[in-house]
């Protein structure tokens, strides 16, 4: 099959469960093209995009001048220089009764230059609702061509919503052919906001769990109790709540230490936050580390917190790959009941899932696991048998090489195609 990827920034390091698809799709002998931004900085990224190429199959969009003059005169260069390869994409692109702003502001018109020379593809998989906005506009420009896949992942089905309105979907709910929702808790919000339950079905984002080893947790012979938390350092993450947490715990135990792994805007918030608590010695802000690193990480690591919140705008989190990761590599981990987290962490037996915003709660059950690190191998083990049966990345690739497959024999575009008897009901899809 050919597919076509429209993403954001690519590549990204925090999109990894992006790349395991379009890896794993190349792995099985598909052509892959990805239509994205190039972000500011791309001296970091994953060594699987060196390692498959991906770069060579990546179309990016031409800058676009702030400057409405300069973006003018650009977008007439570019009509000239690319007219003879496809005139009725470019001036449908610029048609401002069909297309209102975007067609206004000629972003639009900037959007269809990578697509000018593409073939028809079989699918045309968007990831985030809002990319999934981008590639209806451009299907309906004549830019490209297939069935339309939406994946919603978090803060598109969350933040995004609340930003631009409950409706901002409802064209997306009619003319795309297929969605896909990360956890069955966004595939619910989807269907409330129109989508149609038959066409939305639970389709999680894998981790390579061949990477991350597992290993039982037990005591240091120092005695010595590492605690970590991997993500970036945003208010939806609730970092700030893991620290005071740790802070607490501190008071009774001497010998443990938080190693936060990440970077982000409340970087230094946090900091501040570590030296008014008088932590410094404990808890280590670590900045971001690669993926080698990250494992090296926890390997050494007994416990892992993913303290995630609803941020003020509404950003909700999916099941956090990095959780997936430190469970894969048999940590005991503490979870908060937020978004798609409860479906990964299942509460007494691979770790404890407490309230969003309650420091206490999470230094309550950090006590627990301190006094009690008997509990700390069979917890890990069940944590790392649950990944490896729900989020193995291999066993979600061919199931999504699946969903393609029926959706690309489904009926038109026109009538809403939808997977026959798929399953909805698990963050696992069998279809077996």
């Amino acid at each position: 099959m050919r597919i076509a990827f429209i993403v954001g920034p690519f590549p990204v390091l925090s999109e990894t469960f992006i790349l395991n698809q379009m890896t794993g799709l190349l792995i099985r002998g598909h052509e892959v093209h990805i239509y994205g931004y190039k972000p500011d900085n791309i001296s970091k990224f994953h060594p699987d995009v060196e390692k498959y190429q991906l770069l060579d199959c990546t179309y990016y969009l031409p800058q676009i001048p702030n400057n409405y003059f300069l973006r003018f005169f650009k977008g007439l260069s570019l009509v000239f220089t690319n007219f003879y390869k496809a005139p009725l994409v470019l001036l449908q692109s610029l048609n401002i009764f069909k297309f209102g702003k975007r067609a206004a502001s000629m972003r639009l018109l900037y959007s269809v230059i990578p697509l000018l020379e593409s073939q028809s593809y079989d699918i045309i998989h968007c990831q985030f609702g809002m990319y999934g906005i981008e590639g209806m506009i451009l299907r309906d420009v004549g830019a490209i061509k297939g069935k339309l896949i939406t994946s919603f992942r978090g803060y598109d089905i969350s933040w995004y919503v609340k930003a631009y309105g409950e409706e901002v979907y409802d064209e997306l709910f009619s003319k795309g052919d297929f969605f896909l929702a990360n956890c069955e808790f966004f595939r619910q919000r989807a269907i409330k906001l129109g989508c149609d339950e038959k066409k939305i079905i639970v389709h999680g984002s894998g981790i390579d769990c061949s990477r991350f080893t597992y290993k039982p947790r037990y005591h240091r012979p120092d005695g010595k109790i590492l605690i970590a938390t991997t993500g970036r350092l945003v208010e939806k993450k609730g970092i700030e709540y893991g620290i005071r947490a740790v802070a607490k715990v501190a008071d009774l135990y001497q010998n443990i230490e938080y190693n936060i792994i990440g970077d982000g805007h409340l970087k230094e918030h946090l900091q501040q936050l570590i030296e008014k608590l008088n932590v410094t010695e404990k808890i280590k802000l670590l900045g971001w580390k690669n993926q080698k690193e990250i494992i090296e990480i926890l390997d050494e690591t007994h416990l892992f917190i993913a303290p995630s919140i609803t941020a003020e705008d509404g950003n909700q989190d999916a099941p956090v790959n990095t959780l997936k990761e430190a469970m894969a590599m048999g940590l005991p981990v503490i979870g908060t009941l937020h978004g798609g987290i409860p479906e990964l962490v299942e509460a007494g037996i691979s770790g404890f899932l407490v309230p969003e915003r309650d420091a206490d709660a999470i230094a309550e059950k950090l006590h627990y696991f301190i006094e009690h690190p008997e509990v700390w191998e069979q917890m890990g083990k069940a944590g790392r048998t649950y990944v490896e049966e729900h989020y193995d990345m291999n066993k979600l690739n061919d199931e999504l090489v699946e969903i393609y497959q029926k959706v690309v024999m489904s009926h038109s575009q026109s009538s809403g195609s939808q997977l026959p008897n798929a399953p909805v009901n698990s963050e696992y899809i069998s279809l077996s």
